[in-house]
């Protein structure tokens, strides 16, 4: 049953986008099609889950036992910098089109403070190594629900006549806004 509760609360509850306003910059860089919005998705579920385990472990096995938990911040990045490296060799292999779509944003996962705040969360939370990784993945999960819910709505947006000055950023900025809005109406659920 815990698991169950953190899942929901990461994926509606307290969505990483639009609850705790975390990787906004992927958020709006990349959806922009459906295509690429799920792609980003996929990549933040893997280096999302991978850096959580990864940070975890070191910080449990090392930074604590040497008493060096000030140097944290520094190793989590190391980390979540070499895992993004190693997705973006990963994707440029096995789909050229993808990482020709994603283009400057797939490095910035390296920056997305999402990705850090959950290595970071981890610990403030309390959780074990099973419940950090499920916390991981769902808020993965839900990044990339609320990632392709954007995406498609602007893909519809764009088809509607509107006045110029609304037209790109000013009705991505207040789409976003009534999509935080609705995802804080699962406030009250967990």
């Amino acid at each position: 049953m815990e698991y169950i509760v953190i899942i929901i609360g990461a994926i509606f509850v307290n969505n990483i986008v639009l609850s705790q306003f975390l990787g906004i910059c992927p958020f709006l860089g990349v959806s922009q099609k459906v295509s690429t919005a799920v792609g980003m998705s996929a990549a933040v579920v893997f280096v999302m889950t991978l850096a959580t385990i990864v940070t975890y472990l070191l910080q449990t096995l090392a930074l604590i036992p040497l008493k060096i938990e000030f140097m944290q911040t520094v190793i989590f990045i190391l980390v979540i910098a070499a895992l993004v490296q190693m997705v973006e060799l990963i994707m440029k292999k096995v789909s050229p089109p993808l990482y020709q779509a994603l283009g400057v944003f797939l490095p910035l996962i390296t920056t997305n403070c999402a990705i850090m705040g959950v290595a970071l969360l981890v610990f403030k939370k309390n959780y074990s190594l099973m419940e950090s990784v499920v916390f991981s993945v769902a808020t993965a999960i839900g990044f990339g629900l609320a990632l392709v819910v954007f995406a498609g709505i602007r893909e519809k947006l764009e088809l509607y006549d509107m006045p110029e000055a609304m037209k790109g950023a000013p009705i991505a900025l207040v789409t976003a806004g009534l999509l935080a809005l609705a995802f804080m109406g699962f406030s009250g659920m967990v």
